[in-house]
């Protein structure tokens, strides 16, 4: 409840922020409250971890400003490894916080030694926060944006609460000029609220529930499990990721833009992808074209000899396995998207097929290895990840069966499955379009509004009601 209060007194102020003169301008307030809104909701969630933030945020502004000055002077050697130093410290920063236990733990392991880890613990959004400051530094030294001098608003980039603790992840050349001039109005605000209500929706009424399900059947021995139930729980989570993490990046470009930021897209349907190539140009976006654009293409992408290539792309998949999580799951699920993408381009190649059964035999491998990949990715162990596929195939000897547990979980909520499925396709939007076109538009206009409120009281009242609540890109 003290969230919603926070939120509602800092809309106050911000859209009750006046001109002082001699100082100020507006805009220049607005950006302050934001700072400053942003710095407390990251203290509100992580009081000690808001100066490795903080300490980020100086380190980064201070080395683009530094490098900035010797590219101006054409020191082009030094600001080359000033940016060098710069990558070193952010990863750094990730290291020790994120997989130095896990690194300790592997050695002790292999070695068959003795260790102990740290128990430090992980500084909510650290890798969003970290990828966000690398890209404006590496940016600064490309000259692709502008350094910007005052460290304020370099702290607002990197800082900005919207999206500070699970994504999207923003390039400042996004939204470089959207912070010192943007465009309020009252159509922008309802169109930020609109989103911001939808995405809410998608993580209260449809990630919340379809959690249950998933938790409790990944929960099970898997060994003695009918195989319908685990594929239910496997499709449960695939949908359940989906709506936790769209649903958020629904809320932060919403809230952005009831700030005036435009964000750019998160997700677009990963779910009707005809490859695997299309599924990761559709699912976390931002992601994706952070390594494209700063580890894959600088590497040299795919105007390389094909050994090359196959390294380019493996280092991309290892990262993104590894950015996701100190866990052998993790790295698994990255090498197997490698292994699924180096037989999709240089043995399927669906682009170019004319067979249209091929495609759609591909699209359905496609569907199907995304969802192994998630009972991978949602597993505590490798071993206990290719336990559950396997049973899912079958592979323990437990019949294929419609018994009591699969029809109380069809029962309780089969609702919000099928709710899941449907809006993980277009089908709603383009609804929605053509009502919009139609001749009962206006008639829309009243009864659209009255929906959103609906849904709204519906999202609260599980809130309200306490029911499960977890979010899974809080992790990473």
């Amino acid at each position: 409840m003290r969230i919603w209060f926070f939120r509602a007194y800092f809309l106050l102020s911000f859209f009750t922020a006046g001109n002082d003169p001699v100082f100020l301008s507006k805009e220049e307030y607005r950006n302050y409250i934001l700072l400053l809104a942003s710095l407390l909701f990251y203290t509100y969630g992580e009081p000690k971890f808001v100066f490795v933030m903080i300490g980020s945020i100086a380190v980064n502004y201070g080395m683009a400003m530094w490098i900035s000055k010797k590219k101006a002077s054409k020191a082009d050697a030094f600001a080359r490894n000033l940016l060098i130093a710069d990558i070193l410290m952010n990863v750094a920063i990730l290291f020790i916080y994120k997989y130095l236990d896990f690194t300790i733990s592997s050695l002790g392991l292999l070695f068959h030694t003795e260790y102990s880890i740290t128990g430090l613990a992980l500084p909510i959004g650290i890798s969003f926060f970290t990828f966000q400051a690398l890209s404006y530094v590496v940016d600064v030294y490309k000259g692709t944006v502008k350094v910007q001098r005052n460290p304020m608003y370099v702290a607002l980039y990197i800082a900005f609460f919207p999206q500070l603790i699970a994504g999207p992840i923003v390039r400042y050349s996004t939204i470089e000029k959207q912070i010192t001039t943007r465009v309020y109005s009252l159509e922008k605000f309802s169109d930020g609220a609109r989103r911001f209500l939808l995405g809410f929706a998608k993580k209260v009424i449809l990630a919340n529930n379809l959690s249950v399900v998933a938790a409790e059947i990944f929960g099970k021995n898997v060994y003695v499990t009918n195989p319908i139930l685990l594929w239910l729980g496997s499709i449960c989570y695939s949908l359940q990721i989906f709506y936790d993490f769209s649903g958020y990046s629904d809320m932060a470009i919403g809230l952005g833009k009831i700030f005036g930021f435009e964000f750019e897209e998160n997700f677009n349907y990963p779910y009707i992808s005809r490859s695997v190539t299309e599924f990761w140009r559709r699912w976390h976006i931002s992601l994706g074209q952070w390594f494209r654009d700063y580890v894959y293409i600088p590497m040299g992408g795919s105007k390389v000899t094909v050994p090359r290539h196959l390294l380019n792309m493996f280092v991309v998949w290892i990262l993104t396995g590894i950015w996701h999580g100190a866990n052998y799951t993790f790295i698994a699920w990255g090498l197997g998207y490698f292994i699924l993408l180096v037989i999709e381009k240089y043995l399927i190649k669906p682009e170019k097929r004319q067979n249209i059964l091929v495609r759609i035999l591909w699209q359905v491998v496609t569907l199907l290895c995304v969802n192994f990949g998630w009972v991978i990715f949602n597993s505590d162990g490798l071993k206990n990840g290719i336990g559950y596929c396997m049973a899912m195939l079958g592979r323990y000897g437990i019949p294929f069966k419609i018994d009591a547990n699969v029809i109380r979980y069809a029962r309780e909520y089969g609702f919000f499955i099928v709710l899941g499925i449907v809006f993980a396709t277009p089908v709603m939007k383009s609804l929605g379009s053509r009502i919009e076109n139609s001749k009962n538009a206006n008639v829309m206009g009243v009864i659209v509004p009255v929906c959103y409120g609906l849904i709204f009281l519906w999202a609260v009242s599980f809130i309200i009601l306490g029911a499960h609540n977890p979010f899974i890109y809080f992790n990473f």
